[in-house]
């Protein structure tokens, strides 16, 4: 499954980072995270669940910034 959520993020360096931390999170199959349209499009492992591993997945991302904000 693919969802697509808008993301708070400062700038493309820390976009791509974010990235790469959403795509090592345990459920995460594939990540992208567009700077320009402030968007993050994730796509999930079957059988996951969705809001435990977008929490892990905000988590992660603020390891990278830590006032980043992905609304789900």
């Amino acid at each position: 499954m693919k969802k697509t959520y808008k993301i708070d993020v400062d700038c493309a360096n820390c976009a791509a980072k974010m990235e790469d931390a959403a795509r090592k999170t345990p459920g995460v199959s594939d990540c992208t995270v567009n700077f320009m349209t402030l968007k993050m499009i994730v796509s999930f492992d079957d059988g996951v669940d969705i809001p435990s591993v977008m929490q892990t997945v905000l988590k992660n991302c603020r390891r990278v910034e830590s006032d980043c904000e992905i609304y789900f």
